[in-house]
């Protein structure tokens, strides 16, 4: 089965170098790579926060319920502003485009308060304020960053996109979670500061280079659908399609999201691993996200998207409840690796799909909605664990996350989205 396993996985690599060299003069590789650098740098920041920020909050006295609770802070953020933001940007007219501005103000913010989290954090006020501080500068230009996926490229090719894009934020988080874990046995700062510079340059380089497509007539701008319009469309849609998309997403958030923010009080309390090298096995994880990131795009434009995330959700479910048995650190880490490949047919096509429900006029806005349901997601997952794991201990946490994967297979079994060229 592993030989099998593997040869399929070679066949469809392989399939990816053969389309990525014999569609280059057609699909715009330099663009998606520069837009790339976007994905990078917020992909810098969240592992290092869901990583380093838990254990400074655990060393205050807080309950693992509380520590999720203010882990939670910046999706309750993200469910107002996000798609707010989006729907925003849909509408923005000034002479850098319509997302740049937020770009702009965004990075530079959010990497300023990230910088002051270590200087404070032996003072519950200041760390709390430096906390969201960093979750609003990340909210406001997040969503407009994530919608040039919707702009720049046409629905086909965005599963492609996206694994390329995808591609980046994993080697961000790659590097967040390996560096970040080695700055930190050097000094506590050290990952926050080094973090928040290489975001803003990454965020830089969009900026710079990056060329917004032309803007519609202001007729149609004022025409574009609301926020709220379009979250009435999306809940109205044919077979409750769109409405199981969003419970699909929530779910499997969910589940993940309480997994990335335990994983190292759990590896510190359960295996006797430290947190520097705790936050550093996650790196399995990412490194296989970004070897499978494009050719899950590819796979999904050869099968379709529903198939590749469902497979992608059994090999995260099978993933999950091995975890839970395993003591050995050298077997977590392969299977923290075997499940970032199953996750890339995840995350990779779950945008996408989600982008196949509205027209080309809203893409702000349906990228708010996606991380509309993610954030709520991201509230409930660590809520939920932290009370969970307050009754038990921190082994549960893996049942936990596959239970919410369960019902994330069972959603998208609902769907009957049509993948539009």
């Amino acid at each position: 089965m592993v030989q099998s396993t593997c040869t399929l996985w070679a066949s469809v690599y392989n399939q990816a170098l053969i389309e990525e060299v014999g569609t280059m003069e057609g699909f715009p590789y330099r663009r998606t790579f520069l837009l790339g650098f976007g994905f990078f740098g917020i992909s810098i920041i969240w592992p290092l926060f869901n990583s380093l920020i838990p254990p400074m909050l655990e060393d205050l006295g807080l309950s693992a319920l509380a520590v999720g609770f203010i882990l939670t802070w910046d999706n309750i953020i993200n469910m107002f502003v996000q798609p707010w933001v989006g729907s925003l940007s849909d509408r923005t007219r000034s002479r850098f485009g319509r997302r740049k501005p937020f770009l702009m103000f965004g990075a530079p913010a959010a990497g300023l308060f990230f910088i002051l989290v270590p200087f404070v954090r032996e003072n519950f006020i200041l760390i709390a304020l430096a906390i969201l501080g960093t979750n609003l500068g990340m909210a406001v230009f997040r969503s407009p960053t994530i919608a040039y996926l919707g702009d720049l490229f046409k629905p086909v090719d965005r599963s492609k996109a996206n694994g390329v894009i995808n591609l980046m934020g994993g080697l961000g988080g790659a590097v967040a979670l390996f560096g970040g874990g080695a700055l930190y046995k050097l000094g506590v700062p050290l990952p926050f500061i080094v973090g928040a510079g290489i975001m803003v340059l990454a965020i830089l380089v969009v900026v710079l280079a990056v060329r917004e497509p032309a803007l519609p007539e202001p007729e149609a701008a004022v025409a574009a659908p609301g926020l709220w319009a379009s979250i009435q469309s999306v809940l109205r849609g044919p077979e409750y399609s769109p409405l199981a998309l969003l419970s699909a997403i929530f779910f499997w958030f969910v589940g993940w999201n309480a997994m990335e923010a335990f994983f190292t009080i759990y590896a510190r309390n359960v295996l006797g691993i430290d947190v520097g090298s705790g936050t550093q096995m996650l790196t399995a994880f990412a490194a296989t996200l970004i070897l499978f990131a494009i050719p899950s795009g590819l796979l999904a434009t050869r099968i379709g998207r529903k198939p590749t995330i469902m497979a992608g959700l059994a090999g995260m479910l099978l993933g999950l409840v091995a975890g839970f048995f395993i003591r050995d650190s050298t077997m977590l880490l392969v299977t923290l690796a075997l499940m970032g490949a199953f996750w890339a047919l995840v995350n990779i096509n779950s945008l996408p799909m989600v982008y196949d429900l509205g027209d080309e006029g809203s893409i702000g806005v349906y990228t708010g909605l996606y991380y509309f349901a993610s954030s709520a997601a991201a509230i409930t997952g660590p809520i939920l664990a932290g009370w969970l794991i307050d009754l038990t201990d921190h082994r549960w946490i893996w049942i936990f996350s596959a239970i919410f994967l369960a019902l994330a297979m069972l959603a998208v079994t609902r769907i009957r989205v049509t993948q539009r060229a």
